[in-house]
């Protein structure tokens, strides 16, 4: 009885189709279950245009022109002439220094000028009447040679009055502290009565100019010889003898002027490997301030014939190398492995492994498998609605 009741419910649940596995198509060798229809991709057709580089790079700013005031001559400070966080112009009087003292070696050395100089007409009267007795044998040789020692002794006397005189009036005058260029001028270390001393180690105050400036960045030595065999090798195009450089600031904005590349230093930086580059940016705002972190864009060059593949469409392999998947002629799906080395906005730069003509996946990745047939349709770039 007990078999005969589990053959009727065995029947019976082949008759409903209710079992496992019946109803469903299987596919042949007993593959996957065919879900029916060829799978449809979306696929970008690849061509050649031209591509402008750059590259970014950190940086920092720098004063175009720094000047540290220093005394040269020593004495009390008796006044400060200008208003710390100032702008000041070349020449300007920064600070007075006592002159009581430089006063009196100026005045001494006029004396000392104008007695020689008082001393030497007698001695060149003397000489010429001495010539002429001379000639007449009315004095001695040895009188006459005397004679000429003495004026040769007194214009020697005046020279070196002179010279005392022009340098004791230029002490004199760097009593009067100016401004060797033209900036804005920061704290003053001293103070009024303060005693200083002829070129010390401590400036008075520093002076930078600040309009324009420089951003100083760095790139590494072996980007450096990319660029240089791109543009040998005439992948790369560059007609600026100083390309175009743009800042992004440290929160985030873009630094409304424009820039240029001024040079390059001639050696690397053992410890880093890196080459410092100077850029000038003009700053009629006085927005940058030295010292400040900057990130900048160099204009490199033009690609002629670049290609570019969205990064959404490159994965890599296990092996680490950028790969593609890509339609042949006979939509049937192929792997490529492709070589690219940089990025150009959301973009890969294709150096090797694509050719003008190729379409390459963008969409529908997850259907594609290499070796299977698929239907191609153009990619459209999806816009947000409102």
């Amino acid at each position: 009885m007990h078999t005969i009741r589990f053959l009727s419910v065995t029947s019976l649940l082949l008759a409903g189709g209710l079992l496992p596995g019946c109803g469903r198509r299987t596919s042949p060798a007993g593959g996957p279950p065919m879900m029916g229809g060829t799978p449809e991709v979306s696929v970008l057709t690849v061509e050649t245009r031209s591509v402008e580089l750059s590259t970014e790079l950190a940086g920092r700013v720098a004063a175009s022109l720094t000047a540290e005031v220093r005394p040269q001559v020593s004495g009390i400070i008796q006044k400060r002439l200008f208003t710390e966080g100032s702008d000041v112009k070349e020449g300007d009087l920064l600070y007075q220094i006592d002159p009581a003292t430089l006063q009196a070696v100026f005045d001494g050395a006029q004396a000392a000028l104008a007695k020689a100089e008082a001393n030497l007409a007698p001695a060149r009267l003397k000489a010429e009447r001495y010539a002429e007795l001379k000639q007449s044998e009315a004095v001695s040789i040895q009188d006459y040679d005397d004679a000429i020692a003495s004026l040769k002794l007194i214009e020697a006397e005046i020279l070196a009055a002179k010279a005392s005189l022009e340098s004791a009036r230029i002490n004199l005058a760097f009593t009067k502290v100016t401004a060797p260029i033209s900036g804005r001028i920061g704290r003053s270390a001293v103070t009024t009565g303060a005693l200083v001393t002829a070129n010390q180690p401590e400036p008075l105050a520093t002076i930078v100019t600040l309009d324009p400036v420089y951003v100083d960045v760095t790139q590494s030595s072996a980007d450096m010889l990319r660029l240089r065999q791109a543009l040998a090798s005439g992948r790369m195009t560059s007609g600026e003898k100083e390309p175009e450089v743009t800042l992004t600031l440290d929160d985030g904005s873009t630094y409304p002027e424009t820039g240029r590349l001024k040079f390059s230093e001639a050696f690397v930086d053992e410890g880093t490997g890196s080459v410092t580059l100077r850029t000038l940016f003009p700053n009629p705002k006085l927005t940058l301030l030295p010292g400040m972190f900057v990130r900048a864009s160099l204009r490199e060059g033009t690609r002629p014939n670049g290609i570019l593949v969205p990064q959404r469409g490159v994965s890599r392999n296990p092996a680490g190398e950028p790969t593609v998947l890509t339609v042949n002629a006979q939509d049937v799906v192929e792997l490529k492995v492709i070589r690219a080395e940089r990025t150009v906005g959301s973009d890969w730069l294709v150096e090797d492994g694509l050719k003008p003509g190729d379409r390459v996946i963008l969409e529908g990745l997850q259907k594609a498998r290499p070796g299977t047939p698929v239907k191609a349709v153009p990619f459209v770039e999806k816009t947000s609605g409102h």
